[in-house]
């Protein structure tokens, strides 16, 4: 095999732990093949909507709604019904106030802060990792006010932040998070590129995903679209759908689960633990030119 050849090589074989769903109630059948990436899923609740799925649960406070009421009561049913609940999410983009539409929970940080004391902090004593509120790209300020009201009883484990931008926009922001927080492992529980064409998309997703997956400090992430691009929102376009209108996966939703191009455009029963990437690995590339030389001599 000659090293141009090599270098046009689509797949290699590779499974990432860190992989996650955001649950949105579309596609159930597309979500749980046998053998796919996806190890745990968040539906922007505080109960499970994939009943008997083998995913990890991740249960979330959204905001101040009547549905969060009760939280820590909710999430202690959950594990006496034998639900192994590790770990649970704080509010969703509170400091997003100005578009109800975007889907923030819009909560002043003194606030979010009592409720933070009442809901979720007791979960605490069940062994439970708590994550902390997840506030948009330009929401660091809120987060900040968030602990100072707490005044040091809001315990958070892990932090979720949200990114929507293309790739340099999202790894110029990852890292200063982390130097900002460098004691809490980060998830980023939203991601994508806001519409963008779907060969960008696809760019960006194969990127994204190697960038994340390298990264010690990433603990999880979940790439937001699992839904098709009649259901997706003016702010993040349809180029990036992990769906397509028939409910068949795109080549994004296929390689998210850990499958090949080939299989996009099914509904998989099994996933093949392949993902897309534009060329393999450094040190397989490397071991293969080094081959090459040799035939050459």
């Amino acid at each position: 095999m000659s090293f141009s050849k090599l270098c046009k090589c689509e797949n290699f074989f590779l499974a990432s732990p860190k992989r996650g769903l955001v649950y949105v109630g579309a596609g159930d059948d597309l979500w749980e093949p046998k053998g796919s990436d996806l190890t745990w899923y968040y539906n922007f609740a505080p109960s499970p909507s994939l009943q008997g799925s083998d995913l990890e649960y991740v249960p979330m406070l959204w905001g101040d709604r009547s549905e969060d009421s009760g939280f820590d009561s909710t999430v202690e049913n959950l594990l006496q019904s034998g639900i192994n609940v590790k770990h649970v999410l704080g509010m969703n983009e509170p400091d997003l106030c100005a578009d109800e539409s975007a889907g923030g929970s819009c909560i002043e940080a003194k606030k979010a802060a009592s409720i933070w004391k009442q809901e979720i902090e007791p979960l605490k004593h069940q062994g439970i990792s708590l994550g902390a509120p997840a506030v948009t790209q330009g929401g660091l300020w809120w987060l900040q006010d968030f602990y100072t009201e707490c005044d040091g009883g809001c315990s958070t484990d892990f932090l979720p932040i949200h990114v929507y931008s293309d790739f340099v926009g999202l790894a110029s922001y990852v890292g200063p998070v982390h130097e900002t927080y460098p004691n809490m492992s980060i998830w980023v529980t939203e991601l994508a590129y806001p519409n963008a064409t779907v060969p960008e998309s696809e760019h960006y997703y194969n990127q994204t995903v190697d960038f994340l997956d390298g990264l010690d400090y990433v603990a999880r992430y979940s790439y937001f679209g699992s839904f098709p691009p009649d259901a997706a929102s003016s702010w993040v376009g349809s180029g990036g759908t992990m769906m397509n209108n028939d409910g068949e996966l795109t080549n994004i939703g296929a390689w998210y689960l850990g499958m090949s191009s080939a299989e996009a455009g099914t509904k998989p029963e099994s996933a093949a633990m392949i993902l897309s990437r534009p060329c393999l690995p450094a040190w397989v590339l490397l071991g293969a030119l080094w081959a090459f030389v040799l035939e050459l001599g």
